[in-house]
């Protein structure tokens, strides 16, 4: 009986090893390959986008398939190239114009500390001293200006795959290897595109509105730089929780820095929250209602762990990697206590849908 309990506890322990050694080498993994998987996991999202539409297109205005998919995929092309070319030439605005402006900032930053009595000013003051903003901002710039490399990987990716997506049910059929098993892996991935499609659409509507509202705001004060905060609004909009709140402070240090003046920087400071909070909390749950159906505290650790491994980019991708993980994980029964953990209300199948019928090979013209 002695033995029989040894080895068992000796197989658990082998397994929890083997299992360490597995997440150490995926986490490996991911670090290594990050530029790759990234530009991997949005050629993925923006196939999953498109696809659906150019299948739509192709069927109700009897346009060929092949015209539709070029148009797409050159209209992404496009879209990837002008949207990295704007954000760099506005983070290249931004470096300009912070640069010629970081005297005048710490020039009325004591003004500014005065109300908080001779210590707290003191030690405002070392901070700002301390902190190499030059430094941090070319080094953004840097960063920004390898999106153009990032944007040809992910047109090489959406392509290749729009070439392939015609085998696509042919595969799922001969890996399932039974029909019953191919519908279920079409019906996980009918549900997985059907949330983030409609997550990221509705997102994007919302950010744009916030975008647009932040870009009057700085207008109306007769503030620089309302292009490059309205577009730094847009992007981190997608990030939930704590996209909104790091672009307002943004918002709020630009405006201080662009014009020294504390009643203009309260101004700003409280349209833009007001913008967020409005948006965020009524707009946003009205627009998205049940879509994701993901649990607050899951989305923070997402965030905290994709963001540790791939950094700003894991935090725009941990929501729809969440989506995709918990779908999954409600399909298969050993990791259903996962899904329902990583679910709000425990219910992880709640808004699946049913797939599409799939297209036959023959149909690739």
């Amino acid at each position: 009986m002695d033995g029989s309990n040894e080895s068992l506890l000796r197989e658990r322990l082998q397994t929890g090893f083997l299992g360490l050694i597995a997440f150490s080498l995926l986490l490996f993994m991911l670090v290594q390959a990050k530029f790759i998987l990234i530009s991997l996991a949005i050629a993925i999202i923006l196939f999953s986008l498109t696809s659906d539409a150019i299948h739509a297109i192709s069927t109700r205005l009897r346009v060929p398939n092949w015209l539709a998919t070029t148009l797409a995929l050159i209209g992404i092309a496009l879209g990837l190239l002008w949207i990295s070319t704007t954000i760099v030439a506005q983070v290249n605005e931004v470096v300009f114009l912070a640069i010629s402006y970081a005297e005048r900032a710490q020039a009325a930053l004591p003004a500014l500390a005065e109300r908080l009595g001779p210590e707290a000013q003191e030690r405002i003051i070392t901070a700002v001293t301390n902190f190499n903003i030059t430094g941090w901002i070319r080094s953004l710039a840097g960063q920004a200006s390898g999106l153009l490399s990032g944007s040809v990987l992910v047109i090489l990716f959406v392509g290749f795959m729009f070439a392939e997506q015609v085998w696509f049910p042919l595969k799922i059929e001969r890996l399932a290897q039974s029909p019953e098993k191919a519908r279920q892996i079409r019906r996980i991935i009918a549900s997985i595109m059907h949330r983030v499609n409609r997550y990221l659409v509705v997102k994007t509507a919302v950010s744009a509105v916030t975008a647009a509202i932040v870009w009057v705001i700085f207008r109306a004060m007769g503030l620089e730089l309302a292009t490059a905060v309205a577009l730094l609004t847009f992007i981190l909009n997608f990030i939930p929780s704590v996209g909104s709140i790091v672009a307002t402070v943004i918002a709020v240090m630009l405006a201080f820095v662009l014009t020294g003046d504390t009643t203009v920087t309260l101004i700003v400071g409280a349209l833009c929250t007001l913008t967020q909070f409005v948006i965020g909390n009524v707009l946003d749950p009205m627009l998205l209602g049940q879509t994701l159906r993901l649990s607050s505290f899951g989305i923070i650790l997402s965030l905290a762990f994709w963001g540790a491994i791939w950094g700003v980019p894991g935090m725009f991708l941990a929501v729809p990697i969440m989506v995709a993980l918990m779908i999954i994980c409600a399909h298969i029964p050993w990791l259903r206590s996962v899904a329902v953990l990583l679910s709000r209300e425990g219910l992880p199948d709640a808004g699946d849908v049913e797939p599409a019928p799939a297209r036959p090979a023959t149909t690739a013209g």
